[in-house]
């Protein structure tokens, strides 16, 4: 028997989907069937991973994508289902990741009329109105399967439309009937579905652009995501190197420069005051960044040249949003780069002004790396998180892949880690936490090969449903390190608190409610739920033959490690 659920598994696996994510209910029975089918027919399917979470799922989903550019499909229940992969929804579509979510929905018959009809309770209970309506205002596309009969074009262009620029998640729904629909084989060619091709700069911004960067004094590249194409990375390398451009990270989700590079100025975050860098700059480069900076607090000079460079310039999901600019150009971050890259080519170039920048910039980078030694040495007998990251890095190698999750410790992990590898970090993107579990499921999925390794927050690892996320881990083989940056509480908003209220009530409470003392035993869930190796380390002592052990059981013993490291209280 051929239907419309055959059709569907047919059409994600010439669509590129290789796993579904899946969290199975009453509203799936056709494609468990297709499944069992495919199973004793041999056709081709995508590999079902069962997933307990939804966030997990979707998390997994997004891992996936990041590192190989092809979206995933997640299989969720009704709109039950749905409004649990709110946080992941999120993430996908602020970080512009592909993926296809597939949801069903109650019975629209209910006397038996057609195959599929309502015979259970929970049809009526979980019949709803606008179930697409949940996640509308976060994805690019969304859709019912009302007709098995064109089902691959629905699945074609949802995936064609999560694949073009901006990228992002997409959304079909279909009820139980659609599914069972019994129907024709249908042949169709994906590749009639091609996604948007990369846009480019018009030819005078080219030329307006590569006139300002020659004469500058200050030129600096601001940039946030434009490593998630690692072609970008070769593009900027080429042209910050040949014009001695300084880069600044302003809230990184990827690797998008070497941290070695003399060029290269650090990354910023929420800090309450002025980058100088940034202050200095007579010339701005914003490419592929969301928050290049934060103007209350910190902004360029008055009169700098601003260009504006993204796939995505006019931030159409922010409601507030606005750097002022000379240009604004929506081109992507790669072929933009290979445009500047080719005038140059073509042009004289002062050598003694680059020559000034290169010092410039070098001796800024020469500074900050002393001062990011000094800080790396332990303090007595506290882990300081420092100290902690530096210990992390001497360990990884240069088949390691760094999920950051680590919330207020995230900036001083990307300064400490150093990474010069394009792709060999990533966060999610987004702003609902607990992404980096079930994104490490989906990267070692991606990767096998690869060492994964989360850093998170203790708050951000509870966020993640740890139980969840190990007992896939273990079933499907995907073991990865965890480490937890433990402070026993939640930073963020003691944070928020006072750069508000630097001297109020709050200020001088001794508990404002969000510190987690005791803490819940991390490590110890996730032996108890996926067999993990789990160890607490308190001392800086303690610490490399830690995490030593724990690179040992990813590796050698091929299953999950969690350690729980102590630092300093909030």
């Amino acid at each position: 028997m051929y239907t419309a659920s055959t059709a569907l598994l047919e059409a994600l696996c010439e669509t590129g989907v290789s796993y579904i994510f899946a969290n199975l209910g009453s509203d799936h029975p056709a494609i468990i069937e297709a499944f069992a089918e495919s199973k004793e027919s041999g056709r081709a399917v995508p590999k079902v991973i069962t997933c307990p979470n939804e966030m997990v799922a979707l998390s997994a989903a997004h891992g996936f994508a990041q590192v190989t550019g092809r979206a995933q499909a997640v299989l969720v229940h009704v709109e039950c289902g749905t409004q649990s992969l709110a946080g992941a929804v999120h993430n996908a579509a602020k970080g512009r990741v592909p993926v296809l979510i597939f949801a069903g929905a109650s019975p629209f018959t209910q006397n038996g009329e057609v195959r599929g009809s309502r015979n259970e309770f929970i049809h009526w209970i979980q019949d709803v109105f606008d179930q697409r309506g949940i996640v509308r205002g976060y994805v690019k596309y969304d859709n019912e399967i009302r007709t098995g009969k064109n089902i691959k074009q629905i699945v074609y262009r949802a995936m064609q439309f999560a694949h073009s620029d901006p990228k992002g998640p997409v959304y079909l729904m279909g009820a139980r009937e659609a599914l069972e629909e019994e129907v024709e084989p249908m042949a169709a060619d994906f590749a009639n579905w091609a996604s948007v091709a990369p846009s480019a700069l018009p030819p005078a911004a080219v030329t307006g652009l590569v006139d300002d960067l020659l004469t500058a004094r200050r030129p600096l590249v601001v940039t946030s995501y434009l490593g998630r194409n690692l072609q970008a990375v070769q593009q900027l390398v080429c042209l910050c190197r040949r014009l001695a451009v300084g880069v600044l990270e302003s809230v990184p989700t990827c690797v998008n420069f070497p941290a070695d590079d003399p060029l290269y100025q650090g990354n910023q975050w929420n800090e309450p005051g002025q980058n100088s860098v940034l202050g200095e700059a007579d010339l701005i480069l914003v490419i592929d960044s969301d928050v290049p900076w934060i103007p209350l607090v910190n902004r360029p000079q008055k009169g700098a040249k601003i260009y504006q460079i993204d796939v995505d310039p006019l931030k159409e999901q922010m409601p507030l949003w606005h750097i002022t600019a000379k240009y604004v150009l929506r081109a992507d971050a790669a072929t933009a780069l290979g445009q500047i890259n080719e005038r140059l080519d073509h042009m004289s170039i002062e050598e003694e002004t680059v020559k000034a920048r290169r010092a410039y910039y070098a001796g800024l980078h020469k500074a900050r790396k002393i001062e990011l030694l000094r800080k790396e040495k332990p303090e007595g007998d506290v882990i300081t998180p420092e100290y902690l990251t530096a210990c992390v890095r001497q360990q990884l190698d240069q088949d390691s892949i760094i999920l950051n999750e680590g919330i207020t410790n995230v900036g001083t992990i990307i300064d400490h880690l150093g990474a010069t590898r394009p792709g060999s970090m990533i966060a999610s993107g987004g702003g609902s936490l607990g992404w980096n579990g079930g994104a490490a499921i989906g990267v070692k999925l991606a990767w096998p090969e690869k060492t994964v390794v989360c850093l998170t927050g203790d708050g951000t690892y509870l966020f993640s449903a740890p139980s969840s996320v190990h007992w896939i881990a273990r079933r499907y083989q995907t073991p990865f390190l965890q480490i937890i940056y433990n402070n026993r509480g939640w930073k963020a908003p003691k944070l928020s608190m006072l750069a508000v209220h630097p001297a109020g009530y709050a200020s001088k409470a001794d508990d404002i409610d969000v510190s987690f003392d005791p803490p819940p035993d991390y490590s110890g869930i996730a032996a108890a739920a996926g067999g993990a190796f789990a160890q607490i380390v308190r001392r800086p002592d303690e610490l490399n033959k830690a995490l030593a052990e724990a690179l040992n059981a990813v590796r050698n013993e091929r299953r999950c490690a969690v350690l729980d490291v102590w630092l300093p209280h909030l």
